[in-house]
């Protein structure tokens, strides 16, 4: 289903003959069933939701992405009306439609003739500016601004708990977290009295191994897109319009997690960031779609996991359900707390001062490295890529080819379902290219070719040789690699963790060293941009 079929639903052109006393703005990332604002009826407030130019433009989105929210909205508004509130839902194709939030705002409460406007706090830094911007501008109306209701920690945890720092590490917020909330601990002491067990959670998964299929659901949304053909929305990536497979609604994003914890979480952790040609998904929830638009909370998702390995600690080993925790209430509540930390300036870091484009195959797969090719190919048939695809394979790459961070963010905000810009910078400018200066991870993530063979079997079949250093079929990574320490080694050589790499390199023969950087930068200079 994807049309608009609510009891309740109105038409702006209807709103002359109805006043109501307020408006109540839900976004098209505040999906959130359980918010205290559905709790009880409120007849005089009118709930509106819209589709806008505004939000498919301010970047290149993949066509799923676009189509999962519009689809995740309109199911989110007819479930509001068919429960008796009253919704007003714009679509794309909406004559009255404005195209902009605010200018749809000023519509409906003209047409309404409201007093009182309800705003969820953004949690994406330009949403918020705008209404803020707008809530100045409107004296005789009143606006009261209420918490999503969501996420773990306020904007501000890390000045709340850490002080004002110019960099925090997030073992430490997580173990705070893990204190506040009670997840994991045994009275005052982490369960299995570790607090991480991530060095247990990185085995190489086998290609005789036989995988799990994912569970994917059926939905036919030739509609939608057919209305962004025909408004000329420009996407990237594929579908399959007669089958979208991502959950849309509350009910379909419980059933993703229920098969997680049931079928997967068992092996999550042993397998998290191992890699398979043709095998997209293997042991991860991809539930961050549901989480981001909020259908499902973290507290929901995480007492879900953990009662599936208290019923069952014999088959989810405590490394399994420590390394899924960590993320949702470590990583995406730090990354978060980062975000709000530091913007808007964190959105213009460019520690190595890199210029250049993306090389041209990130919009199109056609490369001869393999993981590259199976990554890049994944994402835009999938709109999805594990956290390590994300970091080791396109990141990494990226990195070593002195790629323009906004490029790079541009490409991770569109290409992902799940893309947000609060998820997506902290993870894109400051963990993957290291762009911040070290404000979010505490060294570049950048690797040869050896970390990638040891994590997946790309190079098996891959065109370049992983084991070559140098020549004409040395895997580039190798090259990028030493190009990169050797070019960046003054502003390396200041970070602690990188000592053993840097004398590595200071002890290699001269004319070896000379080498390697002459065929990385050949590489570099012959590298198609897009």
């Amino acid at each position: 289903m994807t049309q608009l079929h609510g009891a309740c639903l109105q038409q702006l052109s209807q709103l002359k003959q109805r006043s109501f006393e307020r408006v109540a703005l839900l976004l098209g990332d505040q999906l959130n069933a359980q918010h205290s604002w559905f709790q009880e009826q409120h007849p005089d407030t009118l709930f509106v939701m819209f589709e806008m130019r505004q939000e498919t433009d301010y970047c290149q989105h993949h066509i799923q992405k676009v189509v999962g929210f519009f689809v995740a909205m309109r199911h989110f508004a007819n479930a509001l009306a068919n429960a008796g509130r009253s919704v007003l839902y714009l679509t794309l194709d909406e004559a009255d439609n404005q195209q902009n939030l605010t200018a749809n705002l000023d519509a409906v409460i003209d047409s309404c003739e409201a007093t009182e406007v309800w705003l969820q706090q953004p949690d994406e830094y330009r949403l918020d500016q705008q209404l803020l911007d707008w809530v100045e501008q409107h004296e005789k109306v009143h606006c009261s601004w209420f918490d999503s209701e969501h996420f773990l920690t306020e904007r501000d945890v890390l000045k709340q708990w850490f002080g004002a720092s110019r960099n925090y590490l997030m073992e430490s917020f997580y173990r705070r977290v893990r204190k506040q909330t009670g997840y994991l601990m045994e009275n005052d002491k982490p369960a299995g009295g570790k607090w991480n067990y991530d060095k247990d959670n990185r085995k190489k998964l086998s290609s005789r191994q036989s995988q799990p299929q994912p569970l994917l659901f059926s939905h036919d949304v030739s509609a939608i897109v057919e209305m962004l053909t025909q408004a000329r929305v420009k996407t990237i990536g594929n579908i399959n319009a007669e089958q979208f497979i991502w959950p849309v609604t509350r009910r379909e994003s419980k059933q993703l997690l229920d098969f997680f914890v049931t079928e997967l979480l068992p092996s999550f952790g042993d397998y998290q960031d191992a890699m398979l040609v043709d095998q997209w998904s293997l042991y991860h929830s991809r539930i961050s779609f549901a989480l981001n638009t909020k259908m499902l909370s973290p507290r929901y998702v995480v007492e879900t996991a953990i009662a599936a390995w208290q019923c069952d600690p014999e088959r989810i080993s405590l490394n399994q359900i420590e390394g899924f925790i960590r993320q949702i209430i470590g990583w995406r509540e730090f990354v978060r707390a980062i975000y709000w930390q530091f913007m808007p300036d964190y959105a213009q870091q460019n520690h190595f001062e890199y210029q250049q484009a993306l090389p041209k195959f990130y919009w199109d797969a056609d490369t001869k490295l393999n993981c590259l090719h199976h990554s890049i190919r994944q994402s835009l048939d999938f709109a999805y890529a594990h956290h390590i695809q994300r970091l080791m394979i396109t990141g990494n790459f990226a990195l070593l080819t002195e790629c323009d961070p906004d490029a790079v963010d541009a490409w991770y905000l569109g290409i992902y379902i799940d893309a947000l810009q609060w998820v997506e910078l902290p993870n894109t400018r400051g963990m993957s290219q290291f762009a911040d200066g070290g404000i979010l991870a505490t060294k570049p993530y950048v690797s040869s070719g050896s970390y990638i063979q040891k994590m997946s079997n790309y190079c098996d079949t891959c065109h370049y040789d992983v084991k070559a250093k140098t020549g004409e079929n040395a895997c580039p990574f190798n090259l990028l690699y030493w190009h990169f320490i050797d070019r960046h080694h003054d502003k390396l050589v200041k970070n602690g963790r990188m000592g053993l790499i840097l004398k590595q390199w200071e002890k290699r023969d001269a004319n070896e060293k000379r080498q390697i950087i002459q065929e990385a930068q050949a590489f570099l200079d012959n590298l198609p941009r897009s």
